[in-house]
């Protein structure tokens, strides 16, 4: 088994519908840039309320990926 190291970044992704697809696209705007995405956590979850309904989902998540060396 093969030894690795990884790095970890935090980014937030946005979602009309729900926080599920709010880390949806997260996880696809950073797969553009970033290879070897591993996993990733939930670090918060908030978003913006408008007529006292939901508006907005923002989800911060931390994404790990593997280096090459």
């Amino acid at each position: 088994m093969e030894d690795h190291v990884y790095k970890k970044i935090e980014i937030t992704g946005t979602s009309s519908n729900s926080s599920d697809e709010a880390v949806q696209n997260a996880i696809a705007m950073a797969s553009k840039s970033i290879q070897n995405l591993r996993w990733f956590e939930v670090v918060e979850t908030r978003g913006s309320i408008t007529e006292g309904s939901i508006d907005k989902w923002q989800v911060t998540i931390k994404v790990g990926f593997t280096m090459k060396g």
